[in-house]
């Protein structure tokens, strides 16, 4: 029998790793429970690559090795197992994946992809590789609002991959685009991924889904840059679309409006509102076409006008408090270090206005003999009473604010905010971009015909009730206002108003809905439980400590372990699903941190990034399995696996961009949380 290639692969590796294990315990003077937790770990990889469920080879390891640790005492190791699986069930950020999962499942059985795609095809039409792009860009919010990748990719292969050969697309390149845009969902919040990983490293999930925001748009923006850029040098491997396949049927009833009238949309159906020239089409139909056409101004305008509302709002009291306060001492630090401030005019000496501001209280009558004539001059200008009553140079103390908050601060709060309500002038970046956003809304105007207001109008049935319940499901969390539990009910309370809304909703789909949402998190769970018996083992043999010591005594820097610990993950990810590289080997890199001055939050977002791979690396690439399977027969598993290869190269440059400017990941959560 003839065995594949990708089976030789495996093999190898696992031989690879048998060796290895064997040639550390044989080199060793004296093997050590620590030892024996290392070869732990290697045997759960073998046992893994052979087939073996996950969760059950980490509990049974874990069980027969901490019985191993605890010197056969099997109470020990049942009360640890005991203990371990409890803790992992009263974990409440766990609660929160099978309500996205549930969440997922109802937006995929809405049948909302076949629209989506569609309309994102149609939109992107004149853009070189649009069928490749509209996939991606599919993909990635289908992704993004169920997360299961399985799910994407499958459904993809089934109603892209066709059309993208029919359009004599190059295999290798409609492969890569499928698989690659499917597994952006394990990486763009909200992600199942990101819950694990920060219940695993202890990272709040909040800044997790706030950091991995932008590094999936940037990996989403980088698939779509090659697509576009390898179209546009090699047409061959993507040809552009006919005009027939361009084409977009009107409605019976815009149809006349467009003959007789005009195809650009906005004007044909102002002048198709007067009562002679409206061709025989219902007011009522063009009032509504009308408000379709309007909704981008309507929008534009509502938030133009939420933005100048929040950018000239005036401060709040406390703001205006704290300014007045830090006003007031710095014009008092500068009246009595600078004679150049605002108490220097009354004086032409610096003594005479240091002698007024230190010695009014006192009342002395000598202090008038102090300044120079010209300034005694000054003192006799205001009236006699005051200027018996005041010594020093009256007009100077009272004259200027910075001398009155000085003496009464309360007074100086309190004038503050009643002199500052006003709303401050719009700032120069609300004018650059309200204007940049007219001139596009004019552009868009000015291309509208009733072709385009077709494809608008199929996007706003497909993309937009996508993208607003992803941006509830995720505003809610970045801004505060729901914990990640939360927000993934209200998601799930989003997809089951989505299925209801496409008439999609019946007890089938919910039996189904409800069966997978279990087993998928049934699974994770059972991860969950595993990788803490499985860790307790390998810190009880001292596993941890002889990794620890191994990595010290190389005397990395910061820069040498982040590198040292992606590569590890990297090759990780060729026999290893993105699940066990979390719940196996994160216990094992994130005590390690702390030595490194890492955060755990940017490591977390370079793993993440990095464990795209899982899904698009031989020989466990579960994602070219999932297109296999529905694929056409003379699509090969070489030839998906040869498409992955470019996108995964990308992923690598994703990674190395967001080491070299952090903000891309950071800056978020520290505008919002710190």
């Amino acid at each position: 029998m003839k065995i594949r290639k990708e089976l030789w692969f495996g093999f190898i590796i696992m031989g690879l790793i048998i060796a290895g294990t064997a040639v550390m315990l044989l080199s060793a003077d004296k093997i050590t429970n620590g030892h024996l937790g290392l070869m732990m770990l290697g045997l759960v990889v073998v046992a893994i690559m052979l087939g073996f469920p996950t969760a059950f080879t980490l509990m049974g390891m874990g069980m027969i090795f901490t019985w191993i640790a605890y010197e056969e005492n099997t109470e020990k190791t049942l009360t640890l197992m005991v203990q371990s699986a409890f803790k992992v069930m009263g974990n409440d950020v766990l609660i929160s994946i099978p309500l996205f999962v549930f969440m997922g499942y109802l937006v995929e059985r809405a049948n909302l992809i076949e629209k989506l795609f569609k309309s994102l095809h149609l939109a992107l039409a004149r853009l070189p590789g649009s069928l490749a792009v509209a996939t991606l860009f599919t993909c990635a919010v289908f992704a993004t609002a169920t997360g299961i990748v399985g799910a994407v990719v499958t459904l993809m292969g089934l109603l892209a991959l066709p059309q993208m050969l029919r359009g004599g697309y190059d295999v290798r390149v409609s492969a890569g685009a499928i698989t690659a845009g499917g597994c952006l969902g394990i990486l763009i919040p909200p992600s199942v991924m990101l819950i694990v990983y920060g219940a695993t490293a202890g990272v709040s999930v909040v800044q997790l889904y706030a950091g991995a925001f932008f590094p999936g748009l940037m990996l989403a923006g980088l698939y779509v840059g090659y697509v576009v850029i390898l179209a546009k040098l090699k047409p061959a491997l993507m040809p552009p679309l006919s005009a027939a396949e361009r084409f977009v049927p009107l409605p019976p009833m815009t149809e006349p409006i467009s003959q007789h009238i005009g195809n650009n949309a906005l004007p044909a159906l102002l002048r198709a509102l007067k009562g002679h020239r409206n061709i025989a089409v219902p007011t009522g139909y063009i009032v509504k076409q009308l408000f379709i056409a309007l909704l981008p101004a309507l929008v534009f305008t509502a938030a133009a006008a939420w933005s100048w509302h929040s950018n000239t709002a005036p401060p709040s009291a406390e703001a205006q408090a704290d300014m007045a306060r830090s006003d007031a001492t710095a014009a008092a630090d500068g009246g009595l270090q600078s004679p150049s401030g605002g108490l220097a005019e009354p004086a032409a000496e610096p003594g005479a206005e240091s002698g007024g501001l230190q010695e009014p209280p006192a009342e002395n009558p000598g202090d008038l003999k102090e300044p120079p004539a010209e300034g005694s001059g000054d003192l006799k200008e205001p009236p006699a009473e005051e200027g018996t009553q005041e010594p020093p140079p009256v007009s100077g103390v009272q004259e200027p604010p910075g001398a009155q908050g000085v003496q009464e601060p309360p007074g100086a709060a309190e004038a503050g905010p009643a002199a500052s309500a006003e709303r401050t002038p719009a700032t120069r970046g609300w004018y650059i971009g309200t204007g940049v956003g007219a001139v596009a809304l004019l552009a868009f105007y000015a291309l509208l015909s009733f072709q385009r207001l077709e494809i608008f109008k199929m996007l706003l049935s497909s993309f937009f009730p996508l993208l607003i319940l992803i941006l509830a499901v995720l505003g809610s969390i970045v801004m505060g206002l729901a914990t990640p539990t939360e927000a993934a009910a209200v998601g799930a309370l989003g997809g089951f108003l989505l299925a209801v809304a496409y008439r999609q909703f019946n007890m089938t789909v919910l039996k189904e809905s409800v069966f997978l949402t279990a087993k998928t998190s049934a699974m994770v769970c059972w991860l969950f439980v595993g990788s803490a018996i499985f860790s307790a083992a390998f810190a009880l043999l001292g596993g941890q400590e002889l990794v620890e010591n191994w990595v010290m005594s190389m005397n990395l820097t910061q820069t040498e372990f982040l590198i040292l610990s992606q590569v590890i993950i990297f090759v990780l990810g060729w026999p290893l699903e993105w699940t066990e590289i979390i719940v196996i080997f994160m216990p094992i890199f994130i005590p390690l941190l702390d030595n490194f001055g890492v955060d755990p939050l940017f490591f977390g977002l370079l793993v993440a990034l990095n464990l795209q791979t899982a899904f698009l690396s031989p020989p466990v690439a579960m994602a070219a399995f999932y297109l296999k399977g529905v694929s056409p027969p003379h699509v090969t598993l070489n030839q998906i696996f040869a498409g992955m290869l470019p996108f995964m190269g990308i992923q690598v440059i994703a990674i190395v961009l967001l080491y070299n400017f952090p903000a891309i990941g950071l800056w978020l959560p520290q505008v919002l949380y710190k």
